[in-house]
């Protein structure tokens, strides 16, 4: 069974062109369910370069399943044998101002986009930018 992965090593993700926000937002939790953009936030911002992309986007999906501890390795394998969206869709990147940083490892971590680390990352020629995608179409 061939194995995706949303992984990108020495790259930054710029906010999306559309992207609301004129300057970072922590998403707001409605009620007590937590969205994607929740999940997300607290693993990476509490966690800069501890998890890859494949981490954060897996344990989204295992958190809204509600995936025990022995069905997450079968799990995984399954989720990773199609092609799953990367954090150039993540609600971090689309709406709330967010620059994501991987580093040689595919290790992520989150920028503000009014930040000096943010521009920095976004003019750094030895990485490769790539903007988060568009909310709409041109």
């Amino acid at each position: 069974m061939k194995t995706h992965s949303t992984n990108y090593q020495n790259t930054f993700i710029a906010v999306a062109e559309d992207c609301p926000a004129t300057h970072a937002e922590t998403p707001p939790q409605k009620g007590t369910d937590k969205s994607v953009a929740n999940i997300q936030f607290e693993m990476i911002s509490q966690n800069p370069y501890k998890y890859t992309s494949d981490d954060v986007v897996f344990q989204c999906f295992a958190l809204k399943k509600d995936l025990t501890e022995n069905e997450l390795e079968e799990g995984r394998k399954a989720f990773f044998s199609k092609g799953q969206p990367c954090l150039r869709c993540s609600p971090l990147t689309k709406r709330y101002g967010f620059g994501v940083h991987s580093d040689a490892e595919g290790k992520v971590a989150l920028y503000p986009m009014e930040s000096e680390e943010y521009e920095a990352f976004s003019k750094d020629p030895k990485l490769q930018v790539v903007k988060a995608m568009r909310s709409k179409k041109a």
